[in-house]
This record gives C-alpha cells, structure tokens and sequence, in this order.
C-alpha cells in the first residue's frame, strides 16, 4: 500500500463557538504531519450574520452592532471574516498559517477552495443537529463528506448539557 503524504490542510470554520475546537483540532493535526495550513470561512446567507443568537468566539463577542448588521454589505461581511480569521491565526500562534473566503453555498464552498489549494485533507466541525433540523435544512458536513474524494477529519462539536 502506497503511503498518502498529507502536505494542505484546509480547515473549514463558521462563527459557532464551537470553531475555537475545530481550529485547535486540525492545527494539532496538520502540525502533526508538518503540513501547510488555510483556514476558511465562508460567507453565505447574510440573515446568519444578524440573528440575535449570532455569537462569534475568540474575543468576537460584540463584533457587530445590530443596526449595522442590517444594513450589512458584502464587502463589510469579507472585512469581519478575515478579522476572524486573523484572530484564529493568532490564537494559533502560527504566522505561516493562510487564510481564505468562500462565498455561497457552505459546502460547495468548502469543496471549491479545497480543490482550489489542492488540499489533501478537509477539516470540519459537525455541530450534530437534531434529526428533525438535519432532515429539513440538510448538514453541510454530509454534503462535503457524499461530494468529495479527499478525506475528512470531522471534530464532532456537540455542546454537552
């Protein structure tokens, strides 16, 4: 059996609060394997940017004021993600890491930048929805996982009660 050497790393991140585990979880394991790393986050629905429940991590908390949100516009979505993203990197302590944004669709996203870094792994959270929210609205992780041939490290990120 042939060895896979894993050289890119794209690790996928939303503003849940459960992002900070799923950075942390993919750094450790692209360090690891001495691996280049890019953190993603993609912008899609701006309705997720203005929900009252909208809670950012690492330091993100108040990021955005509810009448600004309103009037929100794409370039001012692309401006807070690489302020996020840039906080992860630091979080991370590691200045070599790179980031990107994706627009659209979640997983399409993650599946077009994947293939645009030639990333030899994905990494991405799985908040673990009720059965009921999966069957409507659909996971984005499943969606990567049924459209892609690249491995997956899914961090499950199901808060505990």
């Amino acid at each position: 059996m042939k060895e896979k050497i894993v050289k890119k790393v794209l690790i996928a991140l939303d503003y849940n609060p459960t992002a900070q585990k799923v950075a942390e979880a993919g750094y450790s394991m692209a360090k690891a394997m001495n691996a280049e790393i890019t953190l993603l986050h993609v912008i899609s629905d701006q309705v997720y940017y203005s929900s009252e429940e909208y809670s950012p991590i690492m330091g993100f908390n108040g990021f955005f004021e509810t009448d600004q949100i309103q009037h929100t516009n794409i370039d001012f979505l692309k401006k807070a993600a690489l302020h996020f993203l840039e906080k992860t990197r630091q979080h991370l302590g590691d200045k070599t890491i790179k980031t990107m944004i994706g627009e659209g669709d979640y997983a399409d996203s993650i599946l077009k930048s994947a293939k645009e870094i030639k990333a030899d792994i994905i990494v991405i959270g799985s908040h673990s929805r009720k059965w009921l929210e999966n069957i409507l609205i659909g996971s984005v992780t499943e969606k990567v996982l049924h459209n892609t041939s690249l491995p997956l490290f899914i961090v499950p990120t199901k808060q505990k009660k």
